[in-house]
């Protein structure tokens, strides 16, 4: 059985400002992000420009802070939502979905291109491997703040975290961060480094992140105040973990049968 490290939330303070970790997580998966896709910008055949970089990220921003935001409130808060509506433009405050925040960059992505007049497989393709890269770091996040924990396990490596009672748990965040990112990302640069059908990217991101999800919601807690939404077992985050599931195969599908390169 493992401890939970004593770790303070609290990055930095300087007079009244506080800065956490958690912050510095996003900060750090966006920087990570954005080098990834300057890196590879001249190894597509779509002309990508600082400047065009330093946009589309502000637009994946937004929609990530906003669609996060959103998502948490509508699949795992609605009583919040209903009881406060303007909960939905307080972005400082914290919870975010991961689904819905893939919702909120797909919309972002979406005006994006067409203020910017590109393609918007194109542009998803292009975007998709420096994804995990905000999962792996946001994942890291939880972890510092002692959120999000797993099941309670018999595991040697079971760990105790506070405020989760006095019996071990599957250390889960450090499974998202291996599946969700480390390895996501991995399976999508090796995957990108060729030439693939427009759309196949994409897809096979949808598709291995769903099941990495999927997976992983075997081993994680419910999120605080939730419950098993079907058959006993059967978790949000796997129902929304589905679809992305189910679209990663029909896009893949799509690209290879009916698109060219």
């Amino acid at each position: 059985m493992l401890i939970y490290p004593d770790i303070d939330p609290v990055a930095l303070e300087v007079g009244p400002f506080t800065i956490y970790w958690y912050g510095v997580m996003y900060l750090i998966g966006f920087v990570g992000a954005f080098w990834l896709c300057y890196s590879r910008r001249n190894a597509t055949s779509v002309t990508w420009k600082t400047d065009d970089l330093v946009n589309l990220f502000f637009y994946g921003a937004i929609g990530v802070i906003f669609g996060g935001t959103f998502g948490e409130l509508l699949f795992y808060e609605p009583q919040t939502l209903i009881a406060d509506p303007l909960r939905l433009i307080q972005f400082w405050k914290p919870g975010r979905s991961f689904h819905g925040g893939l919702i909120g960059v797909i919309i972002a992505i979406v005006i994006y291109c067409h203020y910017y007049h590109r393609r918007f497989w194109a542009v998803m393709d292009f975007v998709a491997p420096a994804v995990p890269i905000g999962i792996a770091t946001g994942r890291l996040g939880n972890f510092i703040n002692a959120e999000l924990w797993g099941r309670v396990t018999d595991a040697p490596w079971g760990m105790l975290f506070p405020q989760a009672g006095v019996l071990p748990r599957h250390p889960s965040q450090l499974y998202e961060f291996a599946l969700e990112g480390v390895l996501l990302f991995i399976i999508l640069v090796w995957y990108s480094k060729k030439p693939r059908p427009m759309g196949a990217v994409s897809g096979l991101f949808l598709a291995c992140y769903g099941l990495f999800r999927f997976t992983v919601e075997f081993f994680r807690e419910p999120e605080l105040g939730q419950d098993f939404v079907a058959l006993g077992w059967v978790t949000m985050g796997q129902v929304l973990s589905l679809p992305m599931i189910l679209a990663g195969l029909i896009i893949l599908f799509y690209a290879y049968c009916y698109r060219k390169i």
